[in-house]
């Protein structure tokens, strides 16, 4: 049987990217088939489309960090035929086929039925990003972060991870001041439940090693002199959990947050953590991830967009989360 999937080739060039018509065949292995009903666009998947980022790790491959679907067919013991599941990261996209397909085949450890009142669409819309997002605000508190501590900052506000941030955060009580370069998205924002908005120049140029102390916690996506600054401004005892790379791979900060004031740097990756982490980081976003931010943040697009809404992401004109409806 054939269906639609967006296939990376590798070619001498480089890197070929396009729709193709794949037989269910050619799937990869996995003890669990999926009819892929949803899935979404994270900054991950805008440097996959693009063809020219070493993303993908092996040819040919299906694209998309993330799915949701319904299980067609199954031989592990947690699912059968009709059960709705989610999967995001574990290597889908990357070196296993992924979510840009109306099928999949995978590994059936990599699923998870989504919480109750969660629906596939809702998954999707909040993604590998929303995860990341999660995991941050789990990070902070197991390292004793609260509200009463200060304010906690967000970085690359507009985007899909600190747009769920924003929205987890403010209603765990936390006053959040979000940086973003768009200036025209403050009204966003503060809908989401930022108190205060800044701008990304502040943060984005060199400064010194120990700047004023503004905040008590962080959620950075950007890395590089942005990760760099809001570390420099992090209070006596603060943390900081970092997942992106927007803004580069680099670090040019010094050891002086680290030995003079104690703060924190915690590292988080939302592609491989361990099921119990995963379990508990959907759980909580079921729980307490208010449906109409989500609904505020999210657009929904058909799959033969995807192309434009991954060259938009890469040039930072997607605000907050896209659900891109396969079938």
């Amino acid at each position: 049987m054939s269906f639609k999937a967006i296939r990376a080739d590798k070619t001498d060039t480089g890197q070929s990217v396009r729709f193709v018509e794949m037989d269910e065949a050619e799937l990869m292995d996995g003890d669990v088939t999926v009819g892929v009903t949803h899935s979404t666009v994270n900054y991950k998947d805008g440097l996959a489309l693009s063809g020219k980022s070493p993303v993908v790790r092996r040819f040919p491959m299906i694209l998309g960090v993330d799915l949701a679907g319904v299980v067609e067919a199954s031989s592990h013991p947690g699912f059968r035929a009709g059960d709705e599941v989610v999967a995001n990261g574990c290597g889908l996209g990357e070196t296993h086929f992924g979510g840009y397909a109306e099928k999949a085949r995978v590994n059936g450890d990599w699923l998870i039925k989504p919480p109750p009142g969660l629906t596939r669409a809702e998954a999707m819309a909040i993604g590998t990003a929303g995860f990341a997002a999660m995991l941050c605000v789990l990070a902070l508190e197991r390292q004793g972060m609260t509200p009463r501590m200060g304010p906690v900052v967000v970085t690359g506000a507009a985007g899909g991870v600190g747009s769920v941030a924003i929205a987890l955060l403010a209603k765990a009580g936390w006053t959040v001041v979000a940086s973003t370069g768009r200036a025209e998205e403050a009204d966003y924002l503060k809908a989401l439940g930022a108190a205060e908005v800044v701008q990304r120049a502040s943060l984005a140029a060199p400064g010194r090693p120990l700047g004023k102390e503004r905040w008590a916690a962080g959620v950075d996506c950007v890395g590089s002199l942005t990760l760099a600054n809001v570390l420099a401004q992090t209070r006596y005892g603060g943390a900081v959990a970092a997942c992106g790379l927007a803004g580069g791979m680099d670090l040019p900060a010094s050891v002086a947050p680290f030995i003079l004031r104690g703060v924190q740097l915690i590292g988080v990756d939302s592609g491989h953590c361990r099921a119990p982490l995963r379990r508990e980081a959907w759980a909580r976003l079921a729980r307490d991830l208010d449906r109409a931010a989500l609904a505020r943040m999210t657009e929904t697009v058909p799959f033969e967009k995807t192309f434009e809404i991954g060259a938009k992401i890469l040039a930072g004109r997607v605000r907050g989360r896209v659900v891109v409806a396969i079938a």
